[in-house]
């Protein structure tokens, strides 16, 4: 098996596995990880979250804005970047980077409409919202807004940021 299918086969395992420990828990409001791993857009997220062990905080009671790249957002990094970051070794920064796509709150795209702000993200680090237009983050663009989640809200985005 070559090391690309490997690795393919892995980040849809663990999107299976984190939506079968979801199922049981359906008949309340889905949560962030719940949305994501239901959503086939969100297979590398999913697994990189999982590899973080991030999965119980982004389950919990919030509330979280996650600015959610799409699986086709992670395929634009140059090769080789998921696989590594996937690796056991590295999981501080894999978390650095998950963690600076969540800001604390439930922070909807009404109330970024016309501003521009610097915004603490969970990882300490600042990312610049661009709501003048569009909202933008950073360099990538909210391509899908305000999906509702019972613990916060995720906008979709075409990129990774990368603190």
């Amino acid at each position: 098996m070559n090391r690309r299918f490997a690795i393919k086969s892995t980040i849809l395992a663990a999107g299976v596995a984190v939506a079968a420990a979801c199922a049981p828990m359906m008949d309340k409001e889905p949560d962030i990880v719940d949305i994501a791993a239901s959503n086939g857009n969100f297979n590398t997220l999913v697994a990189a979250v999982t590899a973080a062990g991030l999965v119980d905080t982004l389950k919990g009671e919030g509330p979280f804005t996650v600015f959610a790249p799409t699986d086709a957002a992670f395929a634009a990094l140059p090769e080789g970047t998921v696989e590594t970051l996937l690796m056991p070794e590295n999981i501080d920064t894999l978390t650095a980077i998950l963690t600076y796509h969540v800001v604390p709150g439930a922070v909807t795209s009404d109330q970024l409409a016309g501003q521009r702000l610097s915004v603490a993200t969970v990882n300490g680090e600042e990312v610049h919202i661009d709501g003048r237009n569009g909202v933008t983050v950073e360099n990538a663009t909210v391509t899908t807004a305000d999906i509702i989640a019972s613990n916060g809200v995720i906008h979709v985005i075409d990129s990774v940021l990368l603190p």
